[in-house]
């Protein structure tokens, strides 16, 4: 067995030195061939010596799933039976111990079904040739053959399952660390990014209104501190799990952020209700729209749709900017170009698929009835009954919870 100290203080799994105690079973045999009292020492020798060394394999080869399986695992043990009997047959008295070692290996290598076919006609063959030479003494060899092989299927096959639960666990432990570290991946860069980069608009609309209108600077000075302070809380809230979203709020936001930015907001919303889960999903695509927006398109108009219907809900934002399914920007000022179909866009492609949804990206002609150039519209859609298909509204948006 594993030693306890390599296990985290637990012992482990049995293996095969486990089993090679039970040799000592053929001492008795082994004392006869030496103190002669075996006819035809030769024979008992060398079958002694056979069956001991197809015993030392096949028990070894048992605790190798692939190596129990396999045809010469089978073969070994029919060899070895033909062997058991054969000694026992010949010799009687200590050689009938050798059935329930050989029980005990066919325990170690048979499970289910065919465990079930071998064992009754083992144990019958194993009374029949011990009756022969002790008649009802016989019994307690049957017994023990039938015994060794069912205990050591029984004790064996729990120890199997033991350690694949363990190992299950340990590996839903690693699931469910890494679908909280996605989760939180998502969640930061969905709230930062847009948070960011509505303080950093609104902080560049304040230094250009700041010279001639020190009333409208301050305004915005104030946003920027409402933006900050609600994005603490936001945070707050993703590290813990459980943020719920609002997509009213997300859509005044994105509403501040477009204005500030110099871009004219368009939002049209029409038919039922939503559910609170396609709320907060739709609310993720809105952030994530609206910042790439605002960051990289170069627009003067974003228009954003919601239409929901008793099937189904859509989520448009349309703007008709520059265009390109991949818009370039400065990265934090470092000159380098942030992609606009980047980790944001694939994590709420993920976040909606989780939840029967779909997300597209990509260029569009007449991007607003307005503005018939070029432009870059997101689409979500969601379907009605999206609320309905986990057990939690929130499962699908936070995939840790």
């Amino acid at each position: 067995m594993k030693s306890a100290r390599a296990t985290g203080g637990r012992p482990g799994p049995p293996s095969g030195y486990a089993m090679l105690p039970w040799l000592l079973l053929g001492l008795g045999s082994f004392s006869n061939l030496v103190q002669g009292e075996t006819p035809n020492p030769w024979f008992g020798g060398i079958g002694l010596l056979v069956f001991n060394s197809l015993y030392v394999s096949v028990v070894f080869r048992s605790f190798d799933q692939k190596a129990r399986d396999s045809r010469a695992t089978r073969w070994t043990l029919v060899v070895m039976g033909l062997m058991t009997f054969g000694l026992g047959a010949a010799y009687g008295g200590s050689w009938l111990l050798f059935l329930p070692l050989f029980g005990l290996s066919c325990g170690s290598v048979l499970r289910g079904r065919a465990l079930a076919l071998v064992g009754v006609p083992l144990t019958v063959a194993a009374a029949g040739v011990a009756a022969y030479h002790d008649g009802w003494d016989a019994i307690g060899v049957a017994y023990g053959t039938f015994l060794s092989m069912m205990v050591t299927a029984a004790i064996l096959t729990l120890s199997e399952t033991v350690v694949q639960l363990r190992d299950t666990r340990q590996e839903l432990a690693r699931s469910a660390v890494e679908r909280e570290r996605l989760r939180f991946s998502r969640d930061l860069h969905d709230l930062l990014g847009h948070t960011l980069s509505v303080i950093v608009v609104k902080a560049e609309a304040a230094r250009r209104v700041a010279p001639r209108d020190l009333d409208a600077a301050l305004e915005q000075v104030c946003d920027i501190e409402s933006v900050g302070r609600q994005a603490l809380t936001e945070v707050r809230e993703a590290v813990t799990g459980y943020r719920e979203g609002s997509l009213a709020t997300d859509l005044d936001r994105a509403r501040s952020a477009l204005a500030a930015a110099g871009i004219e907001p368009v939002v049209r919303q029409s038919g039922p209700p939503l559910e609170p889960r396609a709320e907060v999903l739709l609310g993720w695509v809105v952030r994530e729209a609206v910042t790439n927006v605002v960051r990289h398109s170069a627009a003067t108009r974003c228009l954003i749709t919601i239409d929901g219907s008793p099937e189904r809900v859509r989520l448009t934002v349309t703007d008709d900017g520059a265009g390109a399914a991949v818009r370039t920007g400065p990265a934090g000022g470092s000159g380098g170009s942030v992609p606009y179909g980047g980790t944001g866009l694939k994590g709420l492609t993920e976040r909606l698929a989780a939840a029967g949804g779909s997300l597209e990206a990509g260029q569009v002609t007449g991007a607003t009835p307005d503005a018939p150039g070029q432009g870059f519209r997101v689409t979500a859609v969601l379907p009605a009954d999206a609320a309905s298909a986990a057990g939690h509204p929130l499962d699908a948006a936070y995939p840790g919870w």
